[in-house]
């Protein structure tokens, strides 16, 4: 039969203004801890903290809410970072070498994080022959001297090179070689060797022209680089770090072979050989190297000596550890993770005598940790946010919107009674730069996290900071083989080294079966159920009181005594017995274990009607927890479901049959393949193809050609898991009466639907009578191309979605239409298809993998506001692919509104933790330990909005022209657009620049970059630059003209370069301008083959 393609009439415009006003996409914030940091950096002044990473991003933190990124356009680590002090301002160096300088600069009364200049070190001698100066090889290390506006920067080959930092170029002159060290060092100790690497750069507290230099070999060198000599020589063993006392008049240094030094600067003998103290704190056994060292004094007496390191090779080799030294206390901070960098809090202000430390903040691998050193025993300082996400490992997460403020107080209650502060700690967070500009959100936003060790957190999603509060532990009710664990890591009193255990990083799991797999939270009654891996569902109730109490269990087996099915994986977990205490927070009432014990795989709570739902792979269950009772038990298994018995920690898997069942799809594919190519007409091909060329009037679009599917097989492996299930009060058996309906769909496209009879609560009543309840199986729905069912949603005679438990009857949302006719949208992987109720016949479908090629894996209702009018919103269903695209569709109707990449299709991990909410936002694990947030209403957006307090020095200079990251997309793990934005002195817009080039010539220099985006600040930027980015590609192509630019004269470019005579003639305006120029800077890839507009190229050459 022939298929015709039928023309449909296209986007109205109205329609499409509508879209702009409810839609917009935008990664906004990343929240957790940065994935494999390998930097840190402390402003004293601004109180503001960074974070580099292995994969060259830069994040900035102040106060909760205050937070900056940027990414390094090579993908390289970040080794070493410093700030300016006082001036919002960051130097990076990357393991190859580049130097960087960041900039937080102000734009529309908000702050943003962007790069200025970069300085990239050559690896090879000389610049351009053998008259350039000494090589420069790899930079070990960077000090920031006299005011930051001089970097000194230690070589692997000894020398030290100085930069001016305000425009990333050497000094020359000034280069510190080892030559001249050695001649100040004696005879006997030069004897051929070299002096190593620089290991330690450190400047004087008080007189900034004398630096402390230590070489890996062990020599320690104070240079006064005013007078260009050596002041003093110290001559010590292999080195590690080095750190000067408060007075100037002490110098500690740390060794390779674990012990430490101080040495007098005051001491008249020339040079020293002697420290005055030399100790190895764990000795006399051999220890490892003492990495880090630092010295602070106290007003009170004494001083703190805190090192990362040094302890006994043999025993405790494998050891993360810090020690914190004070008079006669020593402890050892044990950690679970590389320990990174650390630093002290504490006072820098020179007129201050003592440094008086306030915290320590160390920064892990996996955490950072910061600990109150004015408090008896160093307590850890919760954080507010930067906690480790992963601390186990993240199984699965849900998001609960509009959480009502009395459940908020109790959640948050509850986590502070898990961690209760020190009555005498009076120290909060130390960093606490900047201010958060963004709005109080109207409403609060719950995401919980389950792990691996069967755990479910808890966590502030309003905002920008996600800030942790409550942690649920499911570990306690069951019986694991790991109880000694505890006992083990208890320490006595006399164990050397005075271990103490610190962080909540902790990747091991007791036992695998703890694992939280599915979590669904009640806000109206503060009820909860929390699914497993062991087949183990739990349903749990808030209390603000510890209790003792016993738990009931109830056993429901899914398979229903069927023949021929014998489990092969793990065991379900044992429950303890007896009362057992729990804790303030959500206490379990009803532990429900599925037989065989499958992880849950779907899993949903109906609080009004006192019913949970759950499936396993085997089937699905109905539970009555009010009288905690089974209510029904249905196997979804297809009779060659072998692999469904084996579960997911079992080894057996049948590789035959997987491999058996691959040949069979590729078999058949071929041969539908070879039937279809017989049978068509080469004719009829031709006839086709003739009207595909032809061209469609502007008002209409073609209808696409539909990919064919091929249907499943019926006989699929795990066929049976089920993989959505869903209350509904509707209409099931007949179109007059509606009741309680559960809905559950799996993995072969069967949908079942029963009908429920739930004794009525009384009237005014929370509980329903103690009545039985009973399900009655009213539909059953076989999907044609057995695609799993991903989702399903009754809408009601208007079209939306039923509300929630108790959402209604207590007037939180708009009563439901029960006079229409209701609907029901399955949400398959391949297609969504909307049926009417009770006669289950379709009414609408779209099909998204023949259309688009892809198929679903996530889908959620979701409310979008409009920004023009507050009072208008849709619901829409918003779709995740398998290949990271984002689809939202309008709902009842299906129709497309607006599709975004949003994920890598090559990160399987972060689609399948994608989570939506239900106000057009979602989440996705971008690493083990952050998350990304997008949103994708336009109206409803969380970022970043905050500012610095920044005082620059006077006779500090910016460039004119910087590479500005958009805020929207300068995520670390993101693609920042580019534009160039001329600053003045104090981060602001220059005002000046409003004298620059009109816009025909703007777009002329747009043309010449190649990219639309390198624009001046003080152009407005387009709304739709954000989501949608010109290609540099397109821009430079071949075939640009003239007609890409509008009317553009020769005049036009005249008078435009005629405003920057005053240019030197050494200056080239393709390069750069002039400090008091006002135009902007040529971009620097201008090429000849570029002016394509038929501009002569002598328009450009530089002023005579």
């Amino acid at each position: 039969m022939m298929k015709f393609r039928f023309r449909r009439q296209g986007a109205d415009p109205q329609r499409e203004k509508l879209k702009q006003e409810l839609f917009a996409f935008n990664k906004t914030v990343e929240h957790g801890f940065p994935n494999q940091p390998s930097a840190l950096a402390f402003d004293p002044e601004l109180r503001i903290m960074a974070i580099g990473t292995r994969s060259g991003a830069v994040k900035i933190y102040g106060a909760p809410g205050v937070e900056f990124t940027g990414l390094h356009r090579d993908a390289a680590t970040v080794t070493q970072m410093h700030f300016l002090t006082g001036q919002g301002r960051l130097l990076s160096l990357l393991d190859d070498s580049s130097l960087h300088l960041w900039e937080i600069v102000h734009h529309n009364g908000c702050a943003h994080l962007e790069e200025a200049l970069s300085f990239q070190l050559p690896s090879r001698p000389g610049f351009d022959g053998a008259s350039a100066p000494l090589s420069l090889t790899r930079v070990t290390v960077v000090l920031l001297v006299a005011a930051g506006d001089i970097a000194a920067l230690g070589t692997e080959g000894s020398s030290v090179f100085f930069l001016d930092v305000t425009t990333l170029t050497l000094l020359e002159g000034q280069t510190l070689a080892p030559g001249e060290v050695l001649r100040s060092v004696p005879d006997d100790y030069r004897c051929g060797k070299a002096l190593g690497p620089v290991e330690s750069l450190q400047g004087h507290l008080r007189d900034p022209t004398k630096i402390l230099i230590g070489y890996s070999r062990g020599l320690l060198v104070i240079w006064n680089q005013a007078s260009q000599c050596v002041d003093h020589i110290f001559l010590g063993n292999q080195l590690e770090s080095l750190c000067w006392g408060r007075d100037s008049s002490t110098v500690v240094s740390s060794h390779s072979d674990g012990s430490y030094a101080v040495w007098s600067v005051d001491a008249g003998s020339f040079p020293t050989l002697q420290p005055t103290v030399a100790t190895t704190p764990y000795g006399p056994f051999p220890c490892k190297a003492i990495n880090k060292i630092l010295w602070r004094n106290c007003e009170s007496g004494g001083h703190f000596i805190i090192f990362s390191g040094g302890m006994p090779r043999a025993s405790y080799g494998d050891r993360h550890c810090v020690s914190v030294l004070r008079a006669e206390t020593l402890v050892t901070l044990d950690f679970t993770s590389r320990i990174i960098d650390f630093f002290t809090v504490h006072s820098t202000r020179p007129e201050d005598e003592f440094d008086d430390p306030q915290a320590l903040a160390v920064l892990l691998e996996e955490e950072l940790v910061v600990l109150d050193l004015q408090t008896p025993g160093w307590p850890a300082v919760p954080a507010p946010y930067l906690a480790p996400l992963h601390s186990s490992a993240i199984t699965c997460s849900a998001h609960v919107a509009s959480v009502p403020a009395k459940l908020w107080a109790r959640i948050v209650s509850a986590g502070e009674q898990q961690s209760p502060q020190p009555v005498s700690s009076a120290l909060s967070w130390p960093i606490t730069g900047g201010r958060n500009l963004a709005q109080e959100p109207s409403q609060r936003g719950l995401l919980l996290t389950g792990h691996e060790d069967g755990t479910v957190r808890f966590w502030d999603a309003s905002g920008v900071a996600l800030r942790p509060l409550y942690k649920l532990s499911t570990a306690g009710l069951f019986q694991t083989d790991c109880e000694h664990a505890d006992s083990l890591a208890q320490a006595a009193e006399d164990d050397w080294p005075p271990f103490r255990k610190v962080g909540c990083f902790d990747p091991y799991s007791d036992d695998p079966r703890l694992g939280v797999q599915k979590v669904a939270l009640c806000k109206y009654t503060a009820q909860m159920v929390v699914a497993g891996t062991a087949g183990q569902v739990l349903v749990l109730e808030l209390s603000d009181v510890p209790v003792e109490q016993a738990v009931s269990v109830a056993i429901i087996d899914l398979l229903q005594d069927r023949e021929g099915f014998t489990w092969k994986g793990h065991e379900r977990l044992s429950p303890r017995t007896g009362p057992l205490p729990w804790p303030a927070g959500f206490q379990p009432r009803v532990l429900v274990q599925c037989l065989p014990p499958a992880a849950v795989t779907a899993v949903t709570l109906h609080t009004e009607w006192s019913l949970v739902a759950f499936g396993t792979s085997h089937g699905f269950g109905l539970f009555d927890y009010q009288r905690k009772s089974p209510v029904l038990a249905r196997c979804t298994l297809h009779p060659n479901d072998s692999l469904a018995m084996e579960g997911p920690l079992s080894r057996v898997k049948s590789l035959k049959k997987s491999l058996r069942q691959s040949f069979r799809r590729i078999r058949k594919s071929r041969v539908s393949g070879k039937k279809r190519a017989a049978n068509a007409s080469s004719k009829l091909q031709e006839a086709n193809a003739q009207l595909a060329e032809q061209a469609c009037p502007h008002d209409v679009e073609m209808t696409p050609v539909q990919r064919r599917i091929e249907p499943r097989s019926a006989d699929d492996s795990l066929s049976g898991v089920v993989r959505c299930l869903y209350f509904a009060d509707t209409f099931l058996r007949d179109g007059a009466h509606h009741g309680p309906t559960m809905w559950a769909g799996t993995n072969s496209g069967s949908v079942f639907a029963y009908a429920l009879e739930v004794p009525a609560a009384a009237v005014g009543g929370e509980k329903r009578p103690e009545q039985a309840v009973e399900a009655v199986l009213g539909k059953e729905v076989q999907l044609m191309h057995r695609a799993p069912v991903v989702a399903i949603a009754v809408l009601d005679g208007r079209g939306r979605p039923l509300p929630e438990p108790y959402e209604a009857s207590r007037d939180l949302a708009q009563a439901p239409d029960m006079q229409g006719g209701h609907a029901v949208l399955i949400a398959s992987e391949e297609q969504f298809k909307v049926f009417t109720l009770p006669k289950v016949s379709a009414k609408t479908k779209f099909k998204l993998t023949a259309h688009e090629g892809c198929r679903v894996r996530k889908v959620a209702l979701a409310t979008f506001a409009s920004v023009a009018c507050e009072d208008y919103a849709e619901t829409c269903l918003a779709c995740l692919t398998n290949l990271g695209d984002v689809h939202v569709f309008s709902v009842p109707g299906l129709r497309p509104q607006v599709h975004y990449s949003c994920i890598r299709k090559e990160d399987i991990s972060g689609i399948a933790s994608c989570v939506f909410t239900r106000h057009g936002q979602g989440f996705y694990l971008i690493s083990p330990s952050e998350f990304e947030r997008f949103s994708l209403s336009a109206r409803n957006i969380t970022e970043p909005l905050c500012s610095l307090d920044i005082n620059w020095p006077r006779d500090a200079t910016q460039a004119s022209y910087r590479i500005r990251e958009s805020p929207k997309l300068s995520q670390a793990n993101g693609t920042p657009s580019i534009l160039l934005a001329p600053q003045s002195l104090d981060g602001s817009p220059d005002p000046a620049h409003s004298m620059g080039p009109g816009p025909q010539v703007q777009r002329v220099l747009r043309v010449l970059v190649g990219a639309d985006d390198l624009l001046p600040v003080d152009t407005p930027e387009p709304p739709e630059a954000a989501l949608s980015p010109m290609s540099i590609d397109s821009a430079t192509s071949a075939d640009t003209t003239l007609d890409t630019t509008g009317d553009v004269t020769v005049e036009d470019v005249k008078d435009f370069l005629g405003k920057a005579r005053t240019i030197p003639t050494s200056t080239c305006p393709a390069r750069s301008w002039s400090a008091g120029s006002l135009a902007p800077a040529w971009p620097l890839n201008i090429e000849p083959r570029l002016l394509t507009c038929r501009l002569h190229w002598d328009l450009l050459s530089c002023p005579a």
